[in-house]
C-alpha cells in the first residue's frame, strides 16, 4: 500500500515538475532563477529514476544474479538507487560536511543526511529497501523548491511593490536629451521628466505642468497636478506633461533612495519572535540530535542487559532515523521571518514604511496613541473657515481683506489672499497703515477699509460681533461702518475623526492629543475628534516629559506610540516606543526619526498600520502552534514506532509548505493599500 502512495505521489511530482521546468524555459519573464530550474530538473530526473526502478518487475535482479554472479543483481540494484540518491541529494550532503568542518553541526542539513544515509546504510545490511531513504531526500527537496520559489515570489512583489527606482535621469546636451546615471546629477542641475517616465531625484519644477502618479510612495491611486514652483520629490510617475525640474538634492540623499534602503535593511532589525525562533533552533537541534543518539542505543542495551531479550538494533536504529526526519526545524526558521518580511511588503503597498519587523511586533501590541496636531490631526496651513454677519456678499469682504493686507506677509494675510484665488492689485490700495498689534487701515479703490482684532474696532469706536467660533478673527469695517468678520483656522483634516474612531475600534485604549496651541483650540479640536485627553501650550520640551510621564503612567500595559510630522517632533519620536511620521513625502528628518513613517497625509493610516501588524503577528503564532504541535506529536509516535518515514516526510516537509503558504498570506495585509 505504502509503494502504491510512493508511486503516485511520484507521478504526480514529475507531472508538476515537467510542467513547471518547461513553462519556465518558454516564458521570457519566469519567476523562476537559474538556480531554481536546476533544482527542479534534478528532481524530475530523479523522481523519474526512483519511478522506473519501482516499476521493475522483482525478478529481473533476480535474473542479473543468475547472468552474471551471485549479488550482481544486489550491487547493480543499490548502485541504481544510490545514483538516484546522489542526483537529488549532493548538495545536502555537502552541506552538511561544511558545516561539521566549520563547527556548525546541527542544522537541517545534517539532520536530512544523517537520516537518509543511515536509512540507506541500513538497506544494505538487510538487503532491503531504499525506497524510504530516496523518497525522504526526494520530498524535502520539493519542500526546499518549494520555498525558494514563495520566498523569491514575495521577495519579486515586494520590489513590484516598491518600483520607484529609477533607471535613469534625462539631461539636455547641445539640444538632445542624453540619459545619465542619477548618481552622477549634481544638486542644481537641471533635468527632464517626459511622460510616462519615473521623477528621478527630489527637486523643484522649472517649467511645464502635470499629473503625478504617487501610489508607489503612499499606496493611493488617486493623482496629484503639479506645476511650476512646486517641490516635487524622486519616485513619482509623471503622466502626462513634459517638465524640467530643478534638482534640490543628490540621488543619494533623495526621497526614493532613503525609501529603498528603509524597505531593504528592515530585515536587519529582528522582533522578538524571530530571536526566540533563533534561540530556539540553537537548543533545539542538538538536543534531538541526542535524542535520536539514545533512542538508537539505550532501548537496546535495556533490552539485551536488563530484560534478557534481543536487542532489536535494526528496529531501534529506524525509528532513531525517523525520529531525526520528524525533527527538523525547517517550518519555523523559514516560515516566521518569512511572515516578518511579507508583512512588511504588504504595509508598503499600502504606503505605509516600516523600519524592521521589531517595530511591526511593537505596533500590535500599541494601546495608547498620542498625536501632535498641527500637521498631522489638522492641516497645518491657516485657512479661511467662516465668513460672519457680513453685510455685503462675502467675495466682496474677502476682496476687500485680502487687498488691503497685500502688502504684509504675515501667515494671516497669505491665508486671505489664498482666499482671495487672484493676484492682488497693489494699484487699488493706497493711504496703508499699520497700526501695531491691532490691524491695518487703508484705501481700496477710494473706500476707507479697516482689518484687525477686536482690539482695532474698540480703537475706532466700531460696535463689532464676538465670534463663537475658535480660530483668528479678522474683524472687516467698511466706510466707518462694521461689515463684518472672517474666521480663519488650523482646518481639520478630513480623515482625522475617522482615524481616532478607527483606533479605538482596533483595540486602543487611549488617545492623546499634544500641542503648543491655546488651550480652547485645543479642546475645541479635541471635542470635535472625541480624543480622549488633550494638553495645550506645550513648548517641545514639555511634549517629551507628557510622553515620559504616560510612558511611566502605563509601564508594561501595552506600547505607547506617538505620530507626529516628522520635522520638530525627532526628539518625541525617538523616545516613543513607536514613533510614526506621517506626512512625511520628501521629509529626511521623518525617514530618519521615525521607526514608521506613512507616506501620505491621512491618519487613518495607523489604525491600517495596526491592523496589519496584528494579522501578521497572529499568522506567526499560528505557524508556531502548528509546527511545533505537529511536530512534538509525530516525536512521541516516531519514538513508540507507530510513525513511519513516510509521517515523518509530513510532520518536515508537510508542515514546512503549510507554514510557508500561510506565511505569504502577510503579503496582502495591507488590502488594497486603501485607508479604510
Amino acid at each position: 500500500m505504502q509503494e502504491i502512495i510512493v508511486n503516485t505521489l511520484l507521478a504526480v511530482v514529475i507531472a508538476t515538475a515537467a510542467g513547471l521546468y518547461f513553462f519556465a524555459g518558454k516564458t521570457p519573464n519566469s519567476t523562476m532563477t537559474k538556480k531554481q530550474k536546476t533544482m527542479l530538473a534534478r528532481i524530475l530526473i530523479a523522481s523519474a529514476l526512483l519511478l522506473g526502478l519501482q516499476l521493475l518487475p522483482a525478478e529481473t535482479f533476480s535474473r542479473l544474479d543468475a547472468a552474471l554472479f551471485p549479488s550482481a543483481g544486489r550491487w547493480i540494484r543499490f548502485a541504481l538507487y544510490l545514483a538516484d540518491y546522489w542526483i537529488i541529494g549532493h548538495d545536502i550532503l555537502r552541506k552538511a560536511l561544511r558545516g561539521i568542518r566549520n563547527r556548525q553541526v546541527f542544522d537541517e542539513n545534517f539532520l536530512m543526511a544523517v537520516a537518509t544515509v543511515g536509512a540507506m546504510a541500513l538497506a544494505i545490511y538487510e538487503n532491503g529497501d531504499y525506497l524510504e531513504a530516496i523518497a525522504v531526500m526526494l520530498f524535502y527537496q520539493v519542500g526546499e523548491w518549494f520555498q525558494s520559489y514563495a520566498v523569491g515570489r514575495s521577495r519579486r512583489n515586494i520590489s513590484e511593490l516598491m518600483d520607484i527606482r529609477p533607471d535613469y535621469a534625462n539631461i539636455e546636451q547641445d539640444g538632445r536629451l542624453v540619459q545619465v546615471d542619477p548618481d552622477e546629477v549634481e544638486t542644481g542641475s537641471v533635468i527632464l521628466v517626459q511622460p510616462g517616465e519615473k521623477v528621478p531625484i527630489d527637486g523643484v519644477i522649472l517649467e511645464g505642468s502635470s499629473t503625478l502618479n504617487t501610489s508607489a510612495l503612499t499606496g493611493e491611486s488617486l493623482p496629484r497636478e503639479a506645476g511650476a514652483g512646486d517641490e516635487i520629490i524622486s519616485g513619482c510617475v509623471n503622466m502626462t506633461g513634459l517638465l524640467k525640474i530643478r534638482t534640490t538634492k543628490e540621488f543619494g540623499d533623495s526621497t526614493v533612495s532613503k525609501i529603498l534602503d528603509l524597505v531593504e535593511n528592515a530585515s536587519s532589525r529582528k522582533s522578538r519572535s524571530e530571536d526566540f525562533i533563533s534561540r530556539f533552533a540553537r537548543v533545539y537541534t542538538p538536543a534531538v540530535c541526542y535524542s535520536a543518539l539514545a533512542l538508537a542505543i539505550l532501548p537496546p542495551l535495556v533490552r539485551m542487559l536488563a530484560l534478557g531479550l534481543a536487542p532489536a538494533w535494526g528496529t531501534w536504529f529506524y525509528r532513531a532515523l525517523t525520529f531525526l526526519v520528524i525533527s527538523c526545524p525547517c517550518a519555523l526558521v523559514i516560515s516566521i521571518p518569512l511572515s516578518f518580511f511579507a508583512g512588511i511588503g504588504g504595509a508598503s503597498q499600502a504606503g505605509i514604511l516600516v523600519k524592521g519587523s521589531n517595530f511591526l511586533e511593537a505596533l500590535s501590541q500599541t494601546k495608547v496613541v498620542v498625536f501632535d496636531k498641527t500637521g498631522t490631526l489638522t492641516q497645518g496651513v491657516f485657512e479661511v473657515g467662516a465668513i460672519h454677519h457680513s453685510r455685503m456678499e462675502e467675495e466682496r469682504l474677502i476682496e476687500y481683506a485680502a487687498l488691503a493686507e497685500s502688502a504684509s506677509s504675515h501667515p494671516i494675510s497669505k491665508s486671505l489672499q489664498r482666499a482671495y484665488g487672484k493676484e492682488p492689485d497693489r494699484s487699488r490700495v493706497s493711504d496703508i497703515q499699520e497700526i501695531g498689534g491691532k490691524g491695518i487701515l487703508a484705501k481700496v479703490d477710494g473706500v476707507e477699509v479697516a482689518a484687525g482684532n477686536a482690539r482695532l474696532m474698540d480703537h475706532l469706536g466700531i460696535p463689532y460681533h464676538d465670534c463663537h467660533k475658535t480660530g483668528t478673527i479678522v474683524h472687516m469695517a467698511v466706510d466707518g461702518a462694521y461689515a463684518g468678520h472672517i474666521v480663519i483656522s488650523d482646518l481639520v483634516k478630513p480623515g482625522s475623526k475617522e482615524a481616532i474612531a478607527a483606533l479605538k475600534a482596533s483595540g486602543v485604549e487611549e488617545t492623546v492629543m499634544l500641542t503648543g496651541d491655546a488651550r480652547k483650540v485645543a479642546d475645541q479640536v479635541a471635542a470635535e475628534l472625541g480624543l480622549d485627553q488633550v494638553y495645550s501650550e506645550l513648548l517641545p520640551g514639555d511634549k517629551v516629559q507628557k510622553v515620559e510621564e504616560l510612558l511611566a503612567k502605563r509601564s508594561g500595559r501595552g506600547k505607547l506610540a506617538f505620530v507626529g510630522d516628522g520635522i520638530n517632533d525627532a526628539p518625541v519620536l525617538s523616545r516613543a516606543d513607536i514613533g510614526v511620521a506621517m506626512g512625511a513625502m520628501g521629509s529626511d528628518a521623518a525617514i530618519e526619526a521615525a521607526d514608521l513613517v506613512l507616506m501620505d497625509d491621512d491618519p487613518r493610516k495607523l489604525a491600517q498600520a495596526i491592523r496589519i501588524s496584528r494579522k501578521c503577528l497572529g499568522i506567526v503564532y499560528q505557524n508556531i502552534v502548528l509546527a511545533l504541535g505537529v511536530k512534538f506529536t509525530c516525536l512521541v509516535l516516531g519514538a513508540l514506532g507507530i510513525a513511519n518515514m513516510y509521517l515523518a516526510i509530513f510532520a518536515d516537509v508537510g508542515v514546512m509548505i503549510l507554514a510557508v503558504l500561510n506565511a505569504i498570506r502577510c503579503l496582502f495585509a495591507g488590502g488594497t493599500g486603501k485607508a479604510r
